[in-house]
């Protein structure tokens, strides 16, 4: 099997079988979005999920937020991780976004870049997210996924499974490819434990042949 022809069955699964794939993270606005990303590092989306409601009401919009102390801002996400790092970037992050950009979360990726904690992954998931654009984030979920099913190979960087996957997706479909692949991540091909057996996309996964392979060797 070729590689554009393992991408071609790997879409037509996805899109037959989950043609509505979107972020697990909860928000109203570019603003919630932007801050519940930043909080996801090393995070789940269960646990920010848990956090955002009452740090969206305590900051409803960055100009409170541009205001705050970095120590008020971590009362409310103590839970998460590392929220001290987190808590001075987001107050970072509402300044930058009243002085340089007028209070509106920027969509271009490099501009996105230029915000407190907001590194490659993060910009990605924003312009793809909230303005439709073809952008491919890779966390954890995404590496993984894509180097056991053989959409990349020999990836050692991010930026290096996001090259190889925007090679192959066609266009319109990068934006919902990248939540396909974080779900089957987070629910199917898990890291320690994934559920080859019950995968429907095991008669044409790298990672599952190798295993067939080393059993009847």
């Amino acid at each position: 099997m070729t590689k554009k022809e393992r991408y071609e069955k790997v879409i037509d699964y996805f899109s037959k079988n989950h043609p509505v794939a979107e972020t697990e993270l909860h928000y109203k606005n570019p603003y919630q979005l932007l801050i519940a990303v930043i909080l996801s590092a090393q995070c789940t989306d269960k646990r920010v999920n848990m956090v955002t409601p009452t740090l969206f009401k305590a900051f409803p919009e960055p100009e409170v937020m541009a205001v705050a102390s970095s120590d008020e801002v971590f009362q409310y996400i103590r839970s998460i991780s590392y929220p001290n790092n987190k808590a001075k970037h987001l107050v970072g992050m509402a300044m930058m976004l009243i002085n340089d950009f007028k209070g509106v979360v920027p969509s271009d990726v490099d501009e996105l870049q230029k915000l407190p904690g907001v590194g490659r992954k993060t910009a990605n998931v924003i312009a793809s997210v909230v303005y439709n654009k073809p952008t491919m984030a890779v966390d954890t979920h995404v590496f993984r996924v894509s180097e056991r099913l053989g959409l990349t190979t020999n990836s050692t960087t991010p930026l290096e499974t996001e090259k190889q996957l925007m090679k192959y997706i066609p266009t319109e479909k990068v934006a919902i490819a990248h939540h396909w692949l974080i779900l089957h991540g987070r629910y199917v091909c898990m890291a320690r434990n994934p559920k080859c057996e019950e995968c429907e996309l095991k008669l044409f996964c790298k990672y599952f042949e190798s295993k067939k392979r080393k059993l009847t060797s």
